[in-house]
């Protein structure tokens, strides 16, 4: 690439066809300035040289909402500035809201001033006047006509070719409506190369019962390669990269089995209460708010076999094979392995029944602890200890990988000091730090023999931290693209929900001695003893 002046186009870019397979792409080349240094230009990564502009008319469904504004327009601006979107895209937010497009897009400035974006630059004006605004009532079926014409308007002034992007996010009890109201109005776009993708926000289901019958009014309309049930953890660094950790490095894969490793623990603890999402909380609780989709979506990263090729469907098929080998607990071994805790009251901090728009004999539970086991020939006797709750001491993502211990310690001989060899332990810190720890046992620096534990250390820098693209940014990325990688399939919620679901069952066999647990904890005293009495710990733990 020769190093040329880009004040000849908008934003120092230059376009051609597209090379891929997929539909609606176009390469965007960028170009470099006489001033732009050698360096600068090695550093670009690659998807910034040779982006590709993805064609496409957006709809989403619940366009106002606090989710499109503080995640999913900032990340579409964030697309348009590395040129993935550029010139042919449209965007329509509807709502039950009367709104004009100039204040529509006033609203788009300030949630793109909100997320740290400068608001003032030609960039931004450019990018929101693609954004357009219509009222619309989705249980009207007659209405759809008036959304119809507007993306096929918007569809030939940006020369779109027909490709559509309808995201719901808004409350499920809508999704089958809308999906088949978009078919049978005909807002679906027909022919061999133009797509049509659905892409859907949690809650998918309440059960699996209702799960299913979601899935099959959705799949009247749509196949299940155009659905894209979004988890925006799957979004995140770290989870992306247990898959890089785990089959790009022969010294680690070969080591991920029940041979090598005691057990593994997925921690997701986040330090609020349920502030202004009372409503849809006390509705749902830990186990279906963060146990059914986030926690299953990592386990299964984290139990899969090696796909055949790193594609969606070999991705999706393993997972869907780890999940399927997952127990599904009996009354009396859920029961056992299973624990809930509900947060009380300290100092300022009102309990969780006492917080605005809880009842006061609410039985949900803000805290979960449990053991997964896997009858598979890989982890058969290698448990998976989850958690994940509210109002705990603060608000972390991290997986721990708890090696075996060496069948003999040689260094515990007569004369040692030594004190039993600690475990090697891998942690992956997906959140608020992104990096791998690795704690390994070495000799003290002093004159006799005895070991201590260390760690090697990876942590991602600030600067790369601000190079990292935002969950939302990734998924919508590929949404655009057809990549159904990392979003769950229904088979996987299918699985999520069956496991799920037994443990619901039993819990609601008996009434829980809630509050349990004191704010700013790691949660009730049972989550500790769960795993004590297989003679274990939680790697994490306070005041260690």
């Amino acid at each position: 690439m020769s190093f040329r002046s880009g004040l000849d186009t908008p934003s120092g870019q230059i376009t051609d066809p597209g090379t891929g397979t997929d539909p609606g792409e176009q390469r965007v080349h960028r170009r470099f300035s006489l001033t732009d240094t050698l360096t600068d230009f090695i550093n670009l990564r690659s998807d910034d040289l040779l982006a590709t502009e993805r064609k496409a008319v957006f709809l989403f469904f619940g366009g106002t909402g606090d989710l499109a504004y503080r995640k999913l327009y900032p990340s579409l601006f964030n697309l348009y500035r590395k040129g993935n979107l550029r010139s042919h895209f449209a965007v329509v937010g509807t709502s039950r809201q009367k709104m004009d497009n100039e204040k529509f897009r006033e609203a788009i400035k300030k949630s793109l001033a909100d997320s740290g974006n400068r608001t003032d630059s030609k960039e931004a004006t450019d990018f929101v006047s693609h954004f357009y605004y219509q009222d619309h009532d989705v249980t009207d079926a007659a209405h759809y006509s008036v959304l119809k014409e507007l993306i096929e308007k918007l569809d030939k002034k940006y020369k779109a070719e027909g490709h559509r992007i309808f995201y719901l996010s808004m409350a499920p009890q809508f999704f089958g409506t809308i999906a088949q109201d978009l078919k049978t109005q005909g807002l679906l776009s027909e022919g061999p190369d133009v797509f049509n993708r659905l892409v859907i926000e949690k809650p998918f289901g309440r059960d699996y019962d209702s799960a299913k019958q979601l899935n099959d009014a959705l799949s009247q309309s749509f196949d299940e390669n155009q659905i894209f049930r979004i988890d925006h953890y799957l979004g995140k660094e770290m989870i992306q990269n247990i898959e890089a950790l785990r089959f790009g490095n022969t010294l680690v894969e070969s080591l991920w089995n029940n041979r090598y490793i005691d057990n593994i623990q997925v921690t997701l603890s986040e330090k609020l209460g349920v502030e202004e999402r009372a409503n849809y909380y006390d509705n749902s609780g830990a186990l279906r708010d963060m146990v059914q989709n986030h926690i299953m979506q990592i386990v299964s990263l984290l139990a899969m076999e090696q796909p055949v090729a790193f594609t969606d469907t070999d991705i999706r098929a393993e997972k869907v094979k780890a999940l399927r080998s997952l127990r599904v607990y009996n009354v009396a071994d859920a029961a056992t392995n299973f624990v809930r805790g509900q947060y009380g009251a300290i100092n300022d901090q009102a309990d969780y029944r006492h917080e605005d728009n809880v009842p006061h004999d609410s039985t949900t539970e803000t805290f979960v602890a449990g053991k997964l086991l896997f009858d598979n020939y890989r982890w058969s006797g290698t448990p998976f200890y989850i958690r994940t709750g509210k109002m705990l001491a603060d608000k972390f993502t991290r997986v721990d990988v708890v090696f075996k211990r060496p069948l003999v310690d040689i260094f515990a001989f007569p004369q040692s000091k030594n004190t039993p060899l600690a475990a090697n332990v891998l942690t992956i810190f997906v959140e608020p730090h992104a990096g791998f720890s690795l704690q390994l046992n070495a000799k003290t620096n002093d004159t006799g023999f005895s070991t201590e534990p260390i760690k090697l250390d990876y942590l991602v820098d600030a600067e790369k931290s601000k190079e990292t693209p935002e969950p939302y940014e990734r998924l919508l990325h590929d949404v655009l693209k057809g990549d159904g990688t990392n979003f769950s399939s229904w088979p996987e919620v299918s699985y999520a929900w069956k496991f799920v679901d037994q443990i619901r069952r039993v819990w609601d066999l008996q009434e829980p001695q809630f509050p349990n647990y004191t704010p700013h904890s790691m949660g009730p005293a049972a989550a500790e003893e769960l795993i004590q009495r297989d003679h274990r710990e939680w790697i994490y733990r306070l005041n260690k």
